[in-house]
């Protein structure tokens, strides 16, 4: 039976700032409007922490069913490793779901913003999908445009319009932003795992892509960032701050570039983590100063 620190583990804590930074930059926003709400930001909060462990969960228990977990280099897997049983890990992943629903529908009735009721079945439903069900997405190379688009855009965007009513030019740059960030996070966790991938057969969006063009995109995922904190800032000036938080990708941008594989590589990710983590409260907290400061 898996230990209380190792339920932590497979939840994987250093992927959490993926939910974090949507939620500090779609609240900055708010403020712009002078519409900001901290209750309702708690809210999308729990909920984007929620769903971003119950996917881990699910990843873990889907990838350790079908067996693609059993030569990883990386974090605890307690499927894989024979931890826990998938039963349990199963209903780790569904628990997280559920009060993430539920904590999804109260914030969308307090917001009065039924049509995001879409949004949260949507993401449930991908959350799952990754690599569950038949025909698992993750599994086809298609990982990337669902996290940039739940974790990016829908995320960001959610947390503002369940704020403020209405989003802008600042608000959409900063989802795209973290939205390329969440992606790099992916990208330099399957980059690491091209060769074990290859041999079971995933299809991710790196083995397709092959380590040179991997890297190459992780780095056009690191540009893309930084061009949205500038367009943001062309409505905000102070939503320049962001740039501060990517400070942060020199050491990862040095390891991908650098040509590191296998192990090597956990640094990148780890610290891609990080980066997301500043880039989201920087940017943030410029839209903030926008608000306070004029």
């Amino acid at each position: 039976m898996a230990t209380l620190n190792q339920w932590i583990a497979g939840a994987r804590p250093r992927t959490l700032p993926i939910a974090i930074a949507p939620v500090a930059v779609g609240t900055g926003s708010a403020y712009t409007f002078e519409r900001a709400n901290t209750g309702y930001a708690l809210l999308a909060l729990v909920v984007a922490l929620l769903l971003q462990v119950g996917v881990n969960f699910a990843n873990d228990y889907s990838d350790g069913v079908r067996g693609t977990d059993d030569n990883r280099v990386g974090p605890v897997r307690l499927v894989g490793q024979g931890l826990a049983t998938a039963v349990n890990v199963k209903l780790a992943a569904m628990a997280c779901f559920v009060f993430a629903a539920v904590c999804g529908i109260a914030l969308i009735g307090l917001a009065g913003t039924p049509l995001l009721l879409l949004a949260g079945v949507a993401a449930i439903w991908a959350a799952w999908h990754y690599t569950g069900g038949k025909h698992p997405y993750g599994y086809l190379g298609l990982g990337e445009v669902f996290v940039f688009v739940f974790f990016g855009l829908f995320a960001t965007l959610g947390t503002t319009y369940t704020q403020a009513g209405q989003i802008d030019l600042a608000t959409v740059a900063g989802a795209v932003g973290v939205g390329a960030l969440a992606c790099a996070i992916l990208v330099a966790n399957n980059l690491r795992d091209i060769p074990g991938d290859i041999e079971s057969g995933k299809r991710t969006l790196a083995v397709r892509l092959g380590d040179r063009g991997t890297r190459i995109l992780y780095v056009a995922l690191v540009l893309v960032s930084l061009v949205m904190v500038l367009l943001a800032a062309t409505v905000h000036t102070w939503a320049a701050l962001g740039i501060v938080g990517l400070l942060l990708l020199a050491r990862p941008l040095k390891v991908v570039v650098g040509g590191n594989r296998g192990r090597d590589l956990i640094p990148a990710l780890s610290d891609t983590g990080l980066a997301i983590l500043a880039y989201g409260l920087t940017f943030g907290i410029g839209l903030y100063l926008a608000y306070r400061l004029g």
